[in-house]
C-alpha cells in the first residue's frame, strides 16, 4: 500500500513539475523572460511562490529544467546514432526522428529563438551547440566532400528553418511538416549519393 501511495505521490509532483514549465514557458513566450517574474508564474498557476519554490527556486533553474527534459531525446537520438551503421537508412531515420523531436519541443525551440540573449548568458545555448556537433558528427560521412557534408548540415537546419519560417504560412501544420521534412530527406539522399563510389 505504502508503495503505492509513495508512487501516486511521485506521479503528482511531476504532474506539478511539468505544469510549472508549461505555464513558464507560456509566459516567457508571451512577455519575455527577463520580464516574467516567479510571482507571475504561481499566480497562474493558482500556486503560492512557496509551493513554487518547492520545485524551483529561480527561472533559471525553471528554463534550464525545461531544456533538459526536452532536449533529452536529442541525446537519445545521438547516442542512439553512433551505434549505427553509416548507411542511407540511417540517415533518414536520424532525420524523420529529429523531425519529431522538433515538433515535441516547438515550445522551447520558439523560446531559444525569440529570447537569444537570455540563452547565451544562461549557457543553454553552449549546451545545445553541442548537441548539435553530437547530432551533426552521427550525421555527416567524415570521407564525404565537403559540398555534400554541408548537405547534411543543411538538412538539419532545414528542419529548424521549417518550424519558424512556415508557422506564418497558410496550410496545415503536418503538411508542412511533411513537406520540410521531404526536403531534408532529399538533402540526405543527394549528400550520401555523393559518397558512393563511382
Amino acid at each position: 500500500m505504502d508503495v503505492t501511495m509513495d508512487g501516486t505521490k511521485q506521479q503528482r509532483r511531476g504532474n506539478t513539475r511539468q505544469r510549472i514549465q508549461d505555464v513558464a514557458l507560456e509566459l516567457f513566450a508571451e512577455q519575455g523572460y527577463e520580464k516574467t517574474s516567479l510571482r507571475e508564474i504561481a499566480e497562474r498557476l493558482e500556486v503560492t511562490k512557496a509551493a513554487l519554490y518547492y520545485h524551483f527556486k529561480t527561472k533559471e533553474e525553471i528554463i534550464v529544467s525545461i531544456f533538459q527534459d526536452l532536449t533529452k531525446p536529442i541525446e537519445e537520438l545521438i547516442e542512439w546514432g553512433e551505434q549505427q551503421p553509416h548507411t542511407l537508412e540511417t540517415k533518414h531515420e536520424i532525420v524523420r526522428r529529429y523531425s519529431q523531436i522538433l515538433a515535441d519541443a516547438s515550445p522551447l525551440f520558439r523560446f531559444m529563438q525569440e529570447n537569444q540573449a537570455t540563452v547565451r548568458e544562461l549557457r543553454i545555448g553552449e549546451s545545445f551547440k553541442d548537441r548539435m556537433r553530437g547530432l551533426r558528427d552521427i550525421f555527416i560521412d567524415p570521407d564525404a566532400r565537403l559540398t555534400d557534408q554541408v548537405r547534411c548540415v543543411s538538412a538539419i537546419f532545414t528542419l529548424h528553418a521549417g518550424m519558424f519560417l512556415l508557422q506564418d504560412l497558410e496550410g496545415d501544420p503536418e503538411e508542412k511538416r511533411a513537406a520540410v521534412l521531404e526536403v531534408a530527406v532529399d538533402l540526405v539522399t543527394q549528400a550520401h549519393e555523393g559518397t558512393l563510389p563511382s
